[in-house]
């Protein structure tokens, strides 16, 4: 094909020319550079949830950060794009570099986390974030300037609208392909860590035609060996199972024979013996499972729910729905308490359920149901006139909240499937004086339930402000108690744990009804009403 002098000139202007029929390989490094920018920001929000959870927060510092690398890197390529005499080797280089530091982002996070910890949360996941992937994503977008000049380069002006229109298409085509690929595979596949070494391969193959001759192909890949080798002193995140919604840890706890005095397996305990096992979901302990007896419940919270329930269901039979299974420590105590009972349990990752079966001693039996999927959606597909004595919502993960479990239109189908006298108990994470979301979430729930109870553990109360575990019952008639307090409890727990009740009235006015929102399907500002737990200091503890 002969080209016009025009095109010629215009080439001359530009550069060096690159090869014919180059156009459509620098096509597809766009579109694979795209799809390998965009993997990595979705497999920074599992990395970085080990650390800081996930979380509104984490992804819209997520996305920031990676969009302010894309954004400097595309002005700094378009600067290197109109001076580069060699833009084949600006390419090549970029590639290495995006290689590079791909595949140390995760070793980055180990190193800084400890010294970033301290700080309130925000800055401790900016920090995060910035030092592991602000620089994969500015190289990235380095190369979109550097590989559109060149095809431009490559191609008459008659066709210069046509090139860039195609390649801001295969940009955003790369950028879906990516998203779909990262979500969709590489993390429940590869986890974190082959993700990132996975990228940085590519990145790393990509850059090796763009050195010109046997020697500086060569020497590509020397340096593509040495942007991969620190992969292989990248330590993998601390899961036992990279899932598609968790990074799941399971962790043993040694207790001291004392901690178990009073229970049936305080004889067969040695001075110090495993006899319990954790289960963290990202960056929290999510429940604690004693291996041979389930009824001693560790976890305060936890425990404080089944002393209500107790109380309020003395008989040998229960049955319960749990709108997230974690650890499934309170399933497993409630099937040892209630020898007739029925327990469904909506979890909505496959891999938490298998190894709270497999690795927390929970039992495989026809009394226990799990339902994989959202609880909102499982009440829905129950049979129309299956009703529970108790529905638990243990899905508020600290400030990670499903919004779509805490409005009034889930309230009314909860309240659908309670039994006369049922219960609806939330455990929900706020601050304790003025804590606005739980106020919230309480004021909406008094729309549906005639009576709305606000519990605390007596020693989480104090003079300063702080982060608080509360427990939130709703029902259609109050509890007939307003303290909590088991006796002997002090032989089996450690320090003697007592609930009181307050008057969610005065919680509510202590508030403010400025301060405080119905939550609607429509209208669900979760993460406005606990900002002020995510900026408090007490928050990074």
């Amino acid at each position: 094909m002969v080209e016009a002098p025009a095109a010629s000139v215009a080439a001359s202007e530009a550069g060096p020319r690159a090869a014919p029929g180059s156009v459509l390989g620098l096509a597809a490094t766009l579109t694979l550079v795209s799809a390998a920018s965009m993997a990595v920001e979705i497999v920074a929000g599992r990395a970085l949830a080990p650390y800081v959870g996930m979380s509104l927060y984490s992804w819209t510092i997520i996305i920031a950060v990676v969009l302010t690398g894309l954004s400097i890197g595309h002005w700094v390529g378009g600067v290197a794009a109109d001076r580069a005499a060699k833009p084949h080797l600006w390419i090549g280089v970029s590639l290495l570099l995006a290689a590079a530091t791909t595949i140390i982002s995760l070793g980055v996070l180990r190193l800084l986390e400890p010294a970033v910890s301290g700080a309130d949360p925000i800055s401790h996941l900016t920090a995060l974030t910035v030092a592991a992937f602000f620089a994969p994503s500015f190289f990235a977008g380095v190369l979109a300037p550097l590989l559109t000049k060149a095809a431009l380069s490559a191609s008459p002006p008659s066709q210069h609208g046509r090139v860039l229109g195609l390649f801001f298409a295969l940009g955003a085509a790369g950028a879906i392909l990516g998203t779909l690929l990262a979500g969709l595979v590489l993390i429940s596949w590869l986890g974190a860590r082959w993700s990132m070494m996975s990228i940085g391969a590519v990145y790393a193959l990509l850059a090796l035609p763009y050195f010109r001759g046997a020697r500086g192909r060569a020497l590509a890949s020397l340096a593509a060996a040495a942007a991969l080798a620190p992969g292989a002193f990248v330590s993998a995140p601390p899961c036992a199972r990279e899932s598609g919604y968790y990074c799941i840890r399971i962790d043993p706890i040694r207790l001291p024979a004392a901690s178990l005095a009073g229970s049936r397996v305080a004889a067969e305990a040695g001075p110090e013996e495993e006899a319990a096992r954790v289960m963290a979901l990202d960056h929290l302990a999510h429940g604690v499972n004693h291996r041979d007896d389930p009824l001693l419940l560790l976890s305060p919270y936890v425990h404080g729910v089944d002393e209500l329930i107790r109380r309020r269901f003395p008989g040998p039979s229960l049955d319960a729905f749990f709108i997230g299974g974690g650890a499934y420590t309170l399933p497993r105590a409630w099937l040892a308490r209630y020898p007739t009972g029925r327990m469904v349990v909506a979890e909505i990752d496959p891999d938490v359920t298998r190894l709270a079966h497999e690795r927390l001693w929970t039992p495989r039996t026809a009394r226990l149901e799990t339902i994989v999927g959202d609880g909102r959606q499982a009440l829905r597909t129950l049979p129309p006139d299956q009703r529970f004595d108790v529905i638990f919502g243990d899905a508020f993960h600290d400030i990670s909240i499903p919004q779509h479990l805490t409005t009034d239109e889930f309230n009314a189908a909860v309240k659908a499937r309670l039994r006369p006298g049922g219960v609806y108990v939330v455990n929900v994470v706020d601050l304790l004086r003025a804590p606005r979301f739980m106020t919230s979430f309480a004021q909406t729930l008094r729309r549906r339930f005639a009576s709305v109870e606000l519990w605390i553990d007596v020693a989480e109360i104090g003079p300063n402000e702080k982060r608080t575990t509360w427990i939130v019952l709703a029902s259609d008639a109050p509890s007939r108690f307003d303290d909590l307090e088991r006796e002997g409890i002090e032989s089996r727990y450690g320090p003697r744990r007592r609930w009181a009740r307050l008057p969610a009235e005065a919680m509510i006015n202590a508030v403010g009804a400025e301060a405080m929102v119905v939550l609607t399907d429509d209208y669900s500002p979760v993460g406005r009403l606990l900002a002020p737990v995510l900026l408090s200091a007490d928050a990074a503890e």
